[in-house]
């Protein structure tokens, strides 16, 4: 899977990335939408692999990382790699939480909680399976 350059990225129009995504994953991607909870194609997954960025193909989580947290969304508790996603505070909808983008494309993927009765690593990312792909070729460091 071939990951976007910057160059491309920077060059992309709306109207490109609404060619290139599907509409829910445009929704979420670039408009910091979500899909309803309990109905995403990696809910419930547990293939192995790496979870990419349906934007741009950036390798964002292993999936060793995942867990059934029953929130109703992809749940990881780490990121295959520091500096894979930003962090921004999102204060839309009433509520203070912590937005989770790719860093590489900036497209929307989620948020993230602290979690810390949960996970080893205290964090629950809570991610739109619309904005991933499951790269089952790519096994990381399985």
């Amino acid at each position: 899977m071939k990951i976007l350059d910057k160059q491309t990225i920077h060059a992309m129009s709306e109207v490109d990335w609404q060619h290139r995504l599907d509409a829910l994953s445009y929704h979420v991607l670039r408009q910091q939408g979500t899909e309803r909870a309990f109905t995403g194609a990696y809910t419930d997954t547990t293939l192995a692999g790496v979870y990419r960025c349906k934007g741009c193909h950036t390798p964002l989580f292993d999936s060793r990382a995942k867990f059934h947290s029953g929130c109703g969304w992809p749940s990881f508790d780490a990121v295959i790699a520091d500096g894979a996603v930003d962090e921004r505070l999102d204060l839309s909808h009433g509520m203070q939480r912590t937005e989770v983008v790719c860093h590489h494309c900036g497209g929307h993927l989620g948020h993230v909680f602290d979690d810390n009765v949960v996970t080893d690593t205290g964090l629950r990312y809570c991610i739109n399976s619309a904005a991933l792909l499951l790269d089952a070729n790519d096994k990381a460091g399985v």
